[in-house]
């Protein structure tokens, strides 16, 4: 289930508040202009190429004005699972609009707003589209099951630039 946790970066532990309805989720993330929609599902067959996925959401990409989508795909047996999943896990920023579309699985984007972190668990069929220059980190589990669009616009809009702040390391991840 999709979810928003909202804390104070003073109580990293405890949630002020969670929401768990479509609505709220949206409009909640909405105030900090950061996008949150539910796609409809295409047919993909199991073992399709990463083309053939960025083929199937090409009108929806198209229409968000994106020039230039990546497949990401981890799952607990991925032989280099700890290489991919350890830089998610440092806080940064970034130049452009970063943009997720999940086509399987769940991933927990913390989103840093000032004072307050966003946990945004996004699963299937989510799109979540985090505004340039918003600090954030993604937690992909100890067992991950991922596959997900990233969206973005130049090659420049994909590199961050790291937070020297641990703050990550103070608050759950997908598997607490």
């Amino acid at each position: 289930m999709s979810y928003v946790a909202v804390y104070h970066i003073a109580t990293a532990d405890t949630p002020n508040k969670v929401l768990t309805h479509f609505d709220d989720i949206q409009s909640t993330l909405a105030e900090h202009r950061i996008g949150f929609e539910r796609w409809q599902p295409s047919v993909i067959e199991k073992g399709a190429s990463d083309a053939q996925m960025i083929a199937a959401y090409r009108p929806q990409i198209d229409a968000l004005g994106y020039a230039t989508a990546k497949v990401i795909s981890v799952t607990g047996d991925h032989p280099q699972m700890h290489e991919l999943r350890d830089p998610f896990l440092v806080e940064r920023t970034c130049r452009e609009d970063n943009a997720y579309f999940f086509i399987a699985g769940q991933g927990l984007f913390m989103l840093h707003v000032g004072d307050y972190v966003y946990g945004v668990r996004a699963e299937k069929n989510d799109l979540l589209v985090i505004p340039a220059g918003m600090s954030h980190w993604l937690d992909i589990g100890e067992n991950p099951h991922l596959v997900a669009l990233r969206l973005f616009n130049t090659a420049q809009g994909e590199v961050p630039t790291f937070s020297a702040d641990n703050i990550a390391a103070r608050f759950p991840g997908l598997d607490d």
